[in-house]
């Protein structure tokens, strides 16, 4: 069933998103603050638009955060009321300014809460699901590896959103492990850190994580 999917961000994350939701028949709106820069992209895609944050926020009946994780909690406030009732894939991570140390990304949170709680927090109504924050932006859609399909952990504290966004991640490719409520979130953003090592280390960028079970 096709929805209508608003995105917070233009970056790559979001532009690679957009054009896996537009393949499965989805209409995008990517909100941005200078809609002008995706003039092109826009022109080139059926069921694309481009417009501000609030703008993509209002069309949405899914919304995508993807913007950096040190700019997301001042948008989610100031957007607190548009957010409110809908599903938020949240696809960021906390990484700090600071430059990584022997491949290891410095975080501006602390091991005992999550960028996705503190989102939450700011706005309470807003469903949001921790999702897409563990790879990287190049295997996101329809990733093809030699392992098959890879798990995306995902993380929220309403239900019924995550399970609405383990069907969007089944129809990108992904398996899913619901690993609960935001809390999980704890768990869930340092795996970012993992996948970047040895890209950082060996220039290595083609993996995802899996989870294996008996």
């Amino acid at each position: 069933m096709s929805q209508k999917i608003g995105i917070l961000g233009s970056g790559e994350v979001a532009r690679t998103l957009a054009q896996g939701f537009l393949a499965l028949g989805h209409a995008v709106k990517v909100g941005t603050r200078s809609p002008s820069k995706l003039k092109e992209w826009q022109e080139g895609a059926k069921n694309a638009s481009v417009g501000t944050f609030e703008e993509a926020a209002d069309f949405g009946e899914m919304l995508v955060l993807a913007v950096k994780g040190v700019a997301a909690e001042a948008l989610v406030k100031s957007m607190a009321d548009k957010l409110s009732g809908k599903t938020v894939i949240d696809t960021t991570n906390p990484i700090s300014e600071s430059p990584p140390v022997n491949g290891v990304l410095g975080y501006f949170t602390g091991p005992n809460e999550s960028l996705l709680e503190r989102l939450q927090r700011l706005s309470p109504k807003a469903k949001f699901v921790k999702a897409f924050n563990s790879v990287g932006s190049g295997l996101m859609v329809n990733p093809k590896l030699p392992g098959g399909r890879p798990t995306m952990f995902i993380a929220g504290d309403d239900e019924g959103a995550r399970k609405e966004v383990a069907r969007i991640l089944d129809e990108l490719g992904w398996d899913t492990a619901d690993m609960g409520s935001a809390a999980a979130g704890r768990a869930i953003e340092p795996l970012a850190m993992l996948w970047c090592i040895p890209g950082f280390l060996r220039n290595e960028w083609s993996h995802a994580f899996k989870l294996v079970s008996a």
